[in-house]
């Protein structure tokens, strides 16, 4: 049978959304004429590919062997029309760990490469961003790539991860997400030292700098769930550091009130982002081991052309700044980053 593109992307919007009311407004049409498209392919196929049960809309079995290829048959379609056209539209991007500003980072890529035409959003964290790829609203992530306990929602499991080969430098990577096709792959790009932030009355603001088991008579001020924040979960659970978290991340300045009215409070900010002029804080460095936060760089399947040229700008941007720099012993990473560190 020839596929039919108009029927296949019904089906994946509704068996995404597992809705057909939302479905038919994601794609603007009515819900009869959703619902025919969907009857037609099943028609075709020979096979019934959701059960309807009043409200409740579930793949079959047969569903969910069809999503991912016809997934990737509507993204070849996509391309067809494009390159036909000689469409260009800019690299979609997507960042998480605001806190941490991951701008700074793209910044200095991109001024490097002034060229690439990028796009930046903003996902709430991993799993956000994850969803984005799977539906193809974004390209490429950029965050802390972790184990999450949302497998059942993101469908991976970044934990089990197995290794693929860099190649020349910009392919490969580390193959994430088993069941997924094609898979997720990311790549570690930078790794950037951490330092600790205390009251001028802290014990230990007079430090030129700090052993992070020196913090274990402070608290660690978090800025949401330590089950959200994989890195100072690790890093409080590493160092024996009592730590304590805030209801909801609501941004920098709000996290340096805790640490501001109580001196027994710290926190960990990346070495080179600045604080507020008016924080009236600390900054100190830590040192044996010096924590390193990782950033990386999350896609799907085979990147575009100019997917690949970002994946290149940083490689060429992290060699040049000395991003990867990691010295057993002297810096301290998660497990999962040293993993993904040998890769690199």
């Amino acid at each position: 049978m020839d596929l039919d593109l108009g029927q296949a992307r019904a089906f994946v919007a509704t068996a995404e959304e597992l809705h057909f009311g939302r479905a038919a407004r994601r794609l603007f049409l009515t819900q009869q004429a959703l619902s025919k498209r969907i009857a037609r392919l099943e028609d075709a196929l020979g096979v019934a590919l959701f059960h309807r049960s009043g409200h409740a809309v579930e793949l079959t079995g047969a569903g969910r062997r069809f999503l991912e290829p016809a997934r990737v048959a509507l993204r070849a379609g996509d391309q067809a029309v494009t390159a036909a056209r000689a469409q260009t539209r800019p690299l979609r991007v997507d960042v998480w760990g605001h806190l941490y500003g991951p701008m700074r980072t793209l910044r200095a890529v991109l001024d490097d490469a002034p060229a690439l035409a990028v796009e930046l959003g903003a996902s709430r964290d991993l799993p956000t961003a994850v969803d984005a790829l799977t539906r193809g609203s974004i390209d490429l992530g950029f965050g802390r790539v972790h184990a999450t306990a949302e497998r059942e929602t993101v469908g991976i499991s970044i934990g089990d991860a197995v290794t693929d080969g860099i190649g020349d430098g910009i392919g490969g990577g580390e193959r994430i997400g088993e069941g997924l096709e094609p898979a997720l792959a990311h790549r570690l790009v930078r790794l950037e030292p951490l330092d600790v932030v205390l009251h001028p009355a802290h014990p230990l603001a007079g430090a030129g700098q700090l052993r992070p088991p020196e913090l274990c008579g402070s608290v660690l001020w978090c800025p949401a769930a330590l089950d959200r924040l994989d890195f100072l979960r690790r890093f409080a659970d590493r160092f024996w550091i009592t730590a304590e978290a805030a209801a909801a991340n609501l941004g920098l300045e709000p996290l340096l009130e805790r640490p501001r009215a109580d001196p027994r409070y710290v926190c960990l900010l990346p070495a080179d982002l600045p604080l507020p002029a008016d924080a009236g804080l600390r900054a100190v460095p830590l040192v044996d081991p010096t924590p390193l936060y990782a950033w990386s760089l999350l896609w799907r399947g085979e990147p575009c052309a100019t997917g690949r040229a970002l994946l290149r700008a940083f490689a060429e941007t992290a060699a040049r700044r000395r991003w990867l720099e990691h010295t057993p012993g002297r810096d301290w990473l998660p497990g999962a980053d040293q993993e993904q560190l040998r890769v690199v």
